[in-house]
Protein backbone atom coordinates (compact mmCIF):
# COMPACT_ATOMS: atom_id res chain seq x y z
CA UNK A 1 0.00 0.00 0.00
CA UNK A 2 1.45 3.69 -1.17
CA UNK A 3 -0.64 5.56 0.56
CA UNK A 4 0.85 8.96 1.93
CA UNK A 5 0.97 10.26 5.74
CA UNK A 6 0.44 14.10 5.29
CA UNK A 7 1.27 14.93 9.02
CA UNK A 8 4.98 14.30 7.90
CA UNK A 9 6.15 12.12 5.09
CA UNK A 10 6.71 8.50 6.35
CA UNK A 11 9.21 6.22 4.32
CA UNK A 12 8.80 3.42 6.01
CA UNK A 13 7.69 0.91 3.92
CA UNK A 14 4.59 -0.79 5.49
CA UNK A 15 4.70 -4.52 5.22
CA UNK A 16 1.19 -5.89 3.92
CA UNK A 17 1.82 -9.69 5.44
CA UNK A 18 2.62 -11.38 2.62
CA UNK A 19 6.00 -13.63 2.07
CA UNK A 20 6.85 -11.26 -0.70
CA UNK A 21 6.65 -8.30 1.33
CA UNK A 22 4.50 -6.08 -0.97
CA UNK A 23 4.47 -1.99 0.43
CA UNK A 24 1.59 -0.38 0.46
CA UNK A 25 1.24 2.10 -3.01
CA UNK A 26 3.60 4.65 -3.88
CA UNK A 27 4.41 8.20 -6.48
CA UNK A 28 6.42 8.89 -9.71
CA UNK A 29 9.99 7.01 -9.64
CA UNK A 30 10.91 9.45 -13.13
CA UNK A 31 7.97 10.27 -15.41
CA UNK A 32 6.48 13.31 -16.53
CA UNK A 33 4.36 16.18 -15.21
CA UNK A 34 0.48 15.58 -16.40
CA UNK A 35 -0.58 19.03 -16.83
CA UNK A 36 -3.95 18.64 -18.22
CA UNK A 37 -3.47 15.24 -19.73
CA UNK A 38 -6.19 13.19 -17.17
CA UNK A 39 -7.98 16.13 -16.00
CA UNK A 40 -9.98 13.44 -14.53
CA UNK A 41 -7.05 12.19 -12.12
CA UNK A 42 -7.67 13.64 -8.78
CA UNK A 43 -5.73 13.52 -4.90
CA UNK A 44 -7.99 12.45 -2.39
CA UNK A 45 -7.18 13.12 1.48
CA UNK A 46 -8.79 11.30 4.47
CA UNK A 47 -8.17 10.93 8.36
CA UNK A 48 -8.39 7.23 9.66
CA UNK A 49 -7.52 7.34 13.23
CA UNK A 50 -3.41 6.97 12.47
CA UNK A 51 -2.99 10.30 10.79
CA UNK A 52 -3.82 12.54 7.87
CA UNK A 53 -3.47 10.24 4.38
CA UNK A 54 -3.37 11.09 0.72
CA UNK A 55 -3.95 8.96 -2.37
CA UNK A 56 -5.06 9.09 -5.54
CA UNK A 57 -8.38 8.52 -7.28
CA UNK A 58 -10.25 8.77 -10.84
CA UNK A 59 -13.52 10.61 -11.08
CA UNK A 60 -15.35 7.65 -13.55
CA UNK A 61 -18.89 8.95 -13.36
CA UNK A 62 -20.86 12.32 -11.33
CA UNK A 63 -20.57 10.91 -8.03
CA UNK A 64 -17.99 8.23 -8.02
CA UNK A 65 -14.40 8.56 -7.96
CA UNK A 66 -12.59 4.98 -7.51
CA UNK A 67 -9.23 4.71 -5.60
CA UNK A 68 -7.69 1.65 -3.59
CA UNK A 69 -8.96 -0.15 -0.47
CA UNK A 70 -6.50 1.27 1.44
CA UNK A 71 -7.44 4.82 1.02
CA UNK A 72 -11.05 3.80 1.96
CA UNK A 73 -10.70 1.32 4.73
CA UNK A 74 -11.22 2.77 8.17
CA UNK A 75 -11.74 6.32 6.41
CA UNK A 76 -13.54 8.72 9.94
CA UNK A 77 -15.58 11.57 8.46
CA UNK A 78 -15.74 12.94 5.16
CA UNK A 79 -12.69 12.61 2.39
CA UNK A 80 -11.14 15.90 0.23
CA UNK A 81 -11.18 15.34 -3.49
CA UNK A 82 -9.56 17.60 -5.79
CA UNK A 83 -8.65 17.37 -9.04
CA UNK A 84 -6.14 20.24 -9.24
CA UNK A 85 -3.04 19.52 -11.38
CA UNK A 86 -0.35 21.01 -9.27
CA UNK A 87 -1.05 21.90 -5.58
CA UNK A 88 2.11 22.25 -3.47
CA UNK A 89 5.77 22.64 -3.82
CA UNK A 90 7.05 23.02 -0.28
CA UNK A 91 5.66 22.64 3.55
CA UNK A 92 3.63 22.86 5.26
CA UNK A 93 1.09 21.18 3.78
CA UNK A 94 -1.82 23.07 1.60
CA UNK A 95 -4.51 20.45 2.64
CA UNK A 96 -6.96 21.92 5.61
CA UNK A 97 -6.40 20.09 9.05
CA UNK A 98 -10.03 19.05 10.63
CA UNK A 99 -11.44 20.94 13.46
CA UNK A 100 -11.49 17.33 15.74
CA UNK A 101 -8.96 15.24 13.64
CA UNK A 102 -10.42 11.86 15.90
CA UNK A 103 -14.11 12.65 13.82
CA UNK A 104 -12.16 13.54 10.44
CA UNK A 105 -13.26 16.11 7.77
CA UNK A 106 -16.89 17.22 7.65
CA UNK A 107 -18.48 18.01 4.47
CA UNK A 108 -18.88 21.90 5.52
CA UNK A 109 -14.95 22.63 6.58
CA UNK A 110 -14.10 21.20 2.71
CA UNK A 111 -16.38 22.93 1.01
CA UNK A 112 -14.73 26.24 3.03
CA UNK A 113 -11.75 25.66 2.09
CA UNK A 114 -12.49 24.92 -1.73
CA UNK A 115 -12.48 21.08 -1.68
CA UNK A 116 -14.83 18.31 -2.85
CA UNK A 117 -16.12 15.93 -0.21
CA UNK A 118 -17.15 12.84 -0.52
CA UNK A 119 -17.94 9.72 1.70
CA UNK A 120 -15.64 6.39 1.04
CA UNK A 121 -16.73 2.73 0.72
CA UNK A 122 -14.30 0.12 0.34
CA UNK A 123 -15.07 -3.46 -1.07
CA UNK A 124 -16.68 -5.75 1.21
CA UNK A 125 -14.22 -8.52 -0.22
CA UNK A 126 -10.82 -6.59 0.34
CA UNK A 127 -8.83 -9.11 1.85
CA UNK A 128 -6.29 -6.35 3.36
CA UNK A 129 -3.16 -7.55 1.91
CA UNK A 130 -3.52 -11.13 3.28
CA UNK A 131 -4.77 -12.94 0.12
CA UNK A 132 -3.21 -12.58 -3.08
CA UNK A 133 -6.04 -14.62 -4.87
CA UNK A 134 -8.82 -12.28 -3.57
CA UNK A 135 -6.82 -9.22 -3.00
CA UNK A 136 -10.06 -6.94 -4.07
CA UNK A 137 -7.80 -3.43 -3.18
CA UNK A 138 -10.48 -1.14 -4.58
CA UNK A 139 -12.65 1.70 -2.95
CA UNK A 140 -15.04 4.63 -3.95
CA UNK A 141 -15.64 8.15 -3.16
CA UNK A 142 -19.27 8.82 -3.63
CA UNK A 143 -19.33 12.58 -3.91
CA UNK A 144 -21.27 14.88 -1.77
CA UNK A 145 -22.35 16.77 -5.16
CA UNK A 146 -22.16 15.66 -9.04
CA UNK A 147 -19.09 16.66 -10.78
CA UNK A 148 -18.77 16.91 -14.48
CA UNK A 149 -16.08 15.15 -16.30
CA UNK A 150 -13.16 17.62 -16.68
CA UNK A 151 -12.46 16.11 -19.92
CA UNK A 152 -13.75 17.07 -23.56
CA UNK A 153 -13.83 13.10 -24.19
CA UNK A 154 -15.87 12.48 -20.67
CA UNK A 155 -15.10 10.21 -18.08
CA UNK A 156 -12.87 7.27 -18.45
CA UNK A 157 -14.13 4.32 -19.23
CA UNK A 158 -13.40 1.09 -17.24
CA UNK A 159 -12.31 -1.47 -19.85
CA UNK A 160 -14.44 -4.38 -20.75
CA UNK A 161 -14.50 -7.48 -18.60
CA UNK A 162 -11.18 -9.70 -18.98
CA UNK A 163 -9.26 -7.50 -21.44
CA UNK A 164 -5.94 -7.94 -19.59
CA UNK A 165 -6.64 -11.66 -19.76
CA UNK A 166 -6.44 -11.36 -23.55
CA UNK A 167 -3.23 -9.30 -23.06
CA UNK A 168 -1.65 -12.17 -20.72
CA UNK A 169 -2.87 -14.59 -24.00
CA UNK A 170 0.06 -12.47 -26.10
CA UNK A 171 3.66 -11.25 -25.47
CA UNK A 172 2.14 -9.48 -22.91
CA UNK A 173 5.61 -7.81 -21.88
CA UNK A 174 5.72 -5.66 -24.77
CA UNK A 175 1.84 -4.18 -23.43
CA UNK A 176 2.99 -0.60 -22.23
CA UNK A 177 0.63 0.97 -19.65
CA UNK A 178 0.13 3.98 -18.20
CA UNK A 179 -0.27 5.25 -14.43
CA UNK A 180 -1.12 8.47 -13.15
CA UNK A 181 -1.17 9.87 -10.12
CA UNK A 182 -0.07 12.68 -7.27
CA UNK A 183 2.81 9.96 -5.83
CA UNK A 184 6.30 11.44 -4.42
CA UNK A 185 8.76 11.97 -6.85
CA UNK A 186 12.45 9.85 -6.32
CA UNK A 187 14.97 11.84 -6.74
CA UNK A 188 18.48 12.51 -5.10
CA UNK A 189 18.04 14.37 -1.88
CA UNK A 190 19.67 17.34 -2.82
CA UNK A 191 22.42 17.00 0.20
CA UNK A 192 24.80 14.47 0.13
CA UNK A 193 23.03 13.13 -3.21
CA UNK A 194 24.46 9.50 -2.70
CA UNK A 195 21.26 7.77 -2.65
CA UNK A 196 17.61 8.68 -4.53
CA UNK A 197 14.59 8.31 -2.53
CA UNK A 198 10.80 9.47 -2.14
CA UNK A 199 10.85 12.99 -1.75
CA UNK A 200 7.75 15.27 -0.16
CA UNK A 201 7.20 17.48 -2.52
CA UNK A 202 6.37 19.17 -4.98
CA UNK A 203 2.64 17.65 -4.88
CA UNK A 204 1.61 17.10 -8.68
CA UNK A 205 0.13 15.00 -10.65
CA UNK A 206 2.67 12.76 -12.88
CA UNK A 207 2.28 9.89 -15.53
CA UNK A 208 4.32 7.11 -16.26
CA UNK A 209 4.99 4.56 -18.98
CA UNK A 210 5.77 0.87 -17.62
CA UNK A 211 5.93 -1.97 -19.31
CA UNK A 212 3.96 -5.68 -18.15
CA UNK A 213 5.64 -7.94 -15.82
CA UNK A 214 3.08 -10.25 -14.54
CA UNK A 215 -0.77 -10.76 -15.00
CA UNK A 216 -3.01 -12.76 -12.62
CA UNK A 217 -6.53 -12.95 -12.15
CA UNK A 218 -6.60 -10.19 -9.74
CA UNK A 219 -3.37 -8.23 -10.32
CA UNK A 220 -1.08 -6.41 -13.01
CA UNK A 221 2.40 -6.02 -12.27
CA UNK A 222 4.72 -3.78 -14.03
CA UNK A 223 8.29 -2.61 -14.27
CA UNK A 224 8.75 0.49 -12.57
CA UNK A 225 12.23 1.15 -12.86
CA UNK A 226 13.05 4.29 -14.87
CA UNK A 227 16.15 2.97 -17.00
CA UNK A 228 14.08 0.32 -17.76
CA UNK A 229 14.31 0.12 -21.82
CA UNK A 230 10.62 0.06 -22.11
CA UNK A 231 9.01 2.35 -19.69
CA UNK A 232 9.32 5.87 -17.91
CA UNK A 233 9.42 4.81 -14.28
CA UNK A 234 6.59 3.65 -11.84
CA UNK A 235 4.41 4.48 -9.02
CA UNK A 236 5.42 5.44 -5.23
CA UNK A 237 4.05 6.30 -1.74
CA UNK A 238 0.65 8.61 -2.76
CA UNK A 239 0.02 6.98 -6.35
CA UNK A 240 -2.34 4.39 -4.47
CA UNK A 241 -5.59 4.06 -5.87
CA UNK A 242 -4.54 6.32 -9.30
CA UNK A 243 -5.75 4.39 -12.26
CA UNK A 244 -3.82 2.27 -14.96
CA UNK A 245 -4.73 2.81 -18.08
CA UNK A 246 -4.32 0.82 -21.18
CA UNK A 247 -5.13 1.98 -24.62
CA UNK A 248 -6.97 5.15 -22.57
CA UNK A 249 -9.52 2.69 -20.52
CA UNK A 250 -9.00 2.04 -16.98
CA UNK A 251 -7.44 -1.45 -16.02
CA UNK A 252 -6.49 -1.40 -12.97
CA UNK A 253 -5.68 1.19 -9.74
CA UNK A 254 -2.35 1.33 -8.06
CA UNK A 255 -1.74 -0.98 -4.91
CA UNK A 256 1.22 -1.52 -3.64
CA UNK A 257 5.39 -1.79 -4.91
CA UNK A 258 8.39 -3.76 -3.58
CA UNK A 259 10.65 -1.46 -2.31
CA UNK A 260 10.72 1.44 -0.10
CA UNK A 261 12.93 3.87 -2.87
CA UNK A 262 9.68 2.87 -5.83
CA UNK A 263 12.63 1.44 -8.05
CA UNK A 264 11.25 -2.00 -8.47
CA UNK A 265 7.60 -4.25 -9.56
CA UNK A 266 4.71 -2.57 -9.12
CA UNK A 267 1.35 -4.67 -8.21
CA UNK A 268 -1.78 -3.28 -9.57
CA UNK A 269 -5.59 -4.07 -8.38
CA UNK A 270 -7.45 -5.22 -11.56
CA UNK A 271 -10.52 -3.09 -12.44
CA UNK A 272 -11.41 -5.21 -15.46
CA UNK A 273 -12.63 -8.40 -13.31
CA UNK A 274 -16.43 -9.03 -12.28
CA UNK A 275 -15.67 -9.64 -8.24
CA UNK A 276 -14.92 -5.42 -8.88
CA UNK A 277 -17.12 -4.47 -11.73
CA UNK A 278 -20.31 -6.27 -10.21
CA UNK A 279 -19.61 -4.04 -6.93
CA UNK A 280 -19.02 -0.58 -8.70
CA UNK A 281 -22.50 -1.18 -10.42
CA UNK A 282 -24.15 -0.67 -7.01
CA UNK A 283 -22.59 2.71 -7.15
CA UNK A 284 -24.48 3.06 -10.50
CA UNK A 285 -20.36 3.62 -12.06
Amino acid sequence: MRKTLLAAFATVVTACGLAFAAAPAQASTGGSADGDLHPDVGLIAFYDGDGRFRCSATLISPTVVITAAHCTLGTLGKTLVTFDTYLDDAPPSFLPVAADPSSGYTADELAAAGYLSGTAYTHPEYSDFTDLDNWNDVGVIVLDEPVASHSTAGYPSIAETGTLDLIAQRDFKETIFTAVGYGTEVRQDGVDNSQPIPQSYPIMRRYVEMPAQKITPQILQTNGNENDPWGTGGTCFGDSGGPVFLDGELVAVTSYGYTSNCRYLDGYQRVDIPVVEEWLATFAA
